[in-house]
């Protein structure tokens, strides 16, 4: 295919952006807009996991703390979670008419947007101030504000990934991979925080350093 093609494919202001990053270079252009897509993938698996381990560790704080293993629902009606009411019961609703509802399977269908505000400061207050306790191996001195700020980092830039944005190159639109990298161990740094080591957590699964590596070198040469 030629760029043209691309351009009617994935459209020009889509393609544009990489173009532009690319200093009017179209193989380069192209080039960087795969190096994007695989970024995304490797990254999008990290961050399931990742997903997937917070969840698990509020989910049982709370019914060991809350003394209810069906707190979501106990919360989202009468609780610190009726913010997001009509969210949990939407998910339930789903499940139910699917005779699927289990307390996992409504734990695994929130998002991760619902497993962030948690970690804001009234739904941490309401919830008892103790939600700091699923990180065993947290920085000293690291508050709510500071948790609930860098997991809303990843809950955006999740969101990015899964709209398809670019995360290959920053604000300025030139090639950067700054943010992708600092997002990739904020990550890693939260599963440590969560008690576990984040190599071998993630043992098997795709990183994204050696595409982080090719953008970087890529950058270099515009």
């Amino acid at each position: 295919m030629e760029y043209k093609d691309y351009e009617k494919a994935l459209s020009i202001p889509r393609i544009g952006k990489y173009r532009l990053a690319c200093n009017d270079d179209k193989d380069k252009a192209l080039i960087l807009y795969r190096y994007n897509i695989k970024l995304c993938q490797e990254l999008y698996g990290i961050l399931g996991v990742f997903e997937v381990v917070l969840r698990n560790a509020i989910d049982e704080h709370f019914k060991v703390q809350l003394c209810d293993r069906d707190w979501l629902v106990t919360q989202s009606k009468n609780g610190f979670l009726t913010t997001h009411q009509d969210t949990i019961i939407s998910e339930i609703n789903k499940l139910e008419n699917n005779n699927k509802y289990t307390h996992d399977k409504l734990v695994s269908s929130l998002s991760l947007g619902v497993w962030t505000f948690m970690f804001s400061r009234k739904c941490y207050k309401d919830s008892g101030k103790t939600l700091l306790r699923i990180f065993p191996n947290k920085t000293p001195g690291l508050n709510q504000r500071d948790i609930y700020a860098d997991l809303d980092k990843i809950r955006i830039f999740r969101n990015r990934i899964a709209h398809h944005e670019p995360v290959s190159f920053g604000v300025t639109g030139k090639v950067d991979i700054a943010y992708v990298y600092d997002i990739f161990s904020l990550i890693n740094k939260y599963i440590g925080f969560l008690g576990y080591n984040a190599d071998e957590l993630l043992y098997g699964v795709e990183t994204p350093l050696q595409t982080i590596i090719k953008i970087d070198e890529l950058g270099k040469t515009i």
